[in-house]
């Protein structure tokens, strides 16, 4: 179902080869969506032989890190980190009881 030459791919696929698929996958398609799928997959090879045309890349780019370096600074105290809570216990959070 590949193309060798420019503008085969449009012919790659027939419909009876998108019926044959459909049947290995027990999906039932009417002749309309079987040539459809068709168009649409000789499409998709198209776009296909499109991006093979596209030139490699022969190096690659350089890379720059754009995070802050890590600084160690004070958190919060154990006190400070309850004061909003509406509920603590033995300097912990206290949630409602899950059973």
């Amino acid at each position: 179902m590949t193309a060798t030459d420019e503008g085969a791919a449009s012919d790659a696929v027939d419909p009876e080869e998108v019926r044959h698929v459909a049947d290995l996958a027990r999906v039932d398609l009417s002749e309309e969506e079987a040539a459809a799928f068709a168009e649409q997959f000789a499409d998709v090879l198209d776009y296909f032989a499109a991006l093979d045309e596209v030139p490699a890349v022969e190096d690659e780019p350089d890379l720059v890190n754009v995070m802050r370096a890590d600084e160690v600074r004070d958190g919060l105290s154990q006190e400070e980190a309850l004061a909003n809570a509406p509920e603590s216990e033995a300097g912990f959070f206290k949630g409602p009881t899950v059973s």
